[in-house]
């Protein structure tokens, strides 16, 4: 994905939710583009997520 597309999609996402908000941030939109990033791998790449979390961290 090109880097302004992912720019573009955080600008978009970058608003805080009010949790978010109560506790501030810095840099949402720096925030909202490592998310991305994290999600656009995982769903490239799902076989390298599984496996490694234990039961009691989905919950």
């Amino acid at each position: 994905m090109a880097r302004d597309e992912i720019a573009e999609r955080a600008e978009t996402r970058a608003e805080l939710l009010p949790e978010e908000k109560a506790v501030d941030s810095a840099d949402p939109e720096g925030q909202a583009r490592e998310v991305l990033r994290d999600s656009d791998r995982r769903t490239e790449h799902p076989e390298a997520t599984l496996g490694r979390r234990r039961p009691e961290e989905t919950t």
